[in-house]
Order: C-alpha cells, then sequence, then structure tokens
C-alpha cells in the first residue's frame, strides 16, 4: 500500500526546492518557450539561431535544466520568439506571508 500525500499548488515547494515561485515562475517561462518552438516546427538548431543561444542551451531549456536561465533570460527569449510580456504587480493577499510571482501564459 502507498501512502498518498495531496499536492500543494507549487510541486517546487513541495520538494522543498529553494525559491519555489520562481523555479515554478520559470518552469512556465520555459514550458511557453518550449511550446512555441513546438509550433512554429522549429529545429534545436533553428532555434538557437533565433533565441542568439547554442543549440545545448536550447536542450537544456526544453528539458526543464534551467539553472543558468534567469527570469529576465527567458522573458527576452519569449521576446524574440514573438510574444509580448505584461508585468502586472498588485498587493498580496492579506492570508500570505509575503508575495509571490505568478507567470500565466495565454
Amino acid at each position: 500500500m502507498m501512502d498518498i500525500i495531496k499536492a500543494d499548488e507549487n510541486i517546487f515547494a513541495d520538494l522543498k526546492i529553494n525559491e519555489p515561485e520562481e523555479a515554478i515562475a520559470k518552469a512556465a517561462l520555459a514550458h511557453k518557450i518550449h511550446k512555441s518552438i513546438i509550433l512554429r516546427k522549429l529545429t534545436q538548431i533553428e532555434a538557437a539561431a533565433i533565441l542568439n543561444i547554442k543549440q545545448p542551451d536550447v536542450s537544456d531549456l526544453i528539458r526543464g535544466r534551467l539553472h543558468k536561465f534567469s527570469m529576465d533570460r527567458l522573458m527576452h527569449l519569449l521576446n524574440l520568439l514573438d510574444w509580448d510580456i505584461e508585468i502586472v504587480v498588485k498587493k498580496k493577499r492579506a492570508k500570505r506571508k509575503r508575495g509571490i510571482t505568478h507567470v500565466i501564459a495565454a
């Protein structure tokens, strides 16, 4: 018999990853980049040329190895793939200890 534990909204928090809000936001941005590459039917080499990065970096991005990508850099890559980015800053909910970063990809 397996123990089943209900997950939190952020798997990175459940896994005790440092900065879980940033990790999930970076994952969402990377996922949007990956989807854009697929939709445009780009090879990793073609995507690397558009994004001005090396092919192994495209591979890392697609595989979720995001340690060398900042939020700023991921947003820049999305701009290079013809996506606009809007940033909304608002007061946190009273129940939380601190604010969070949340990415909503259209």
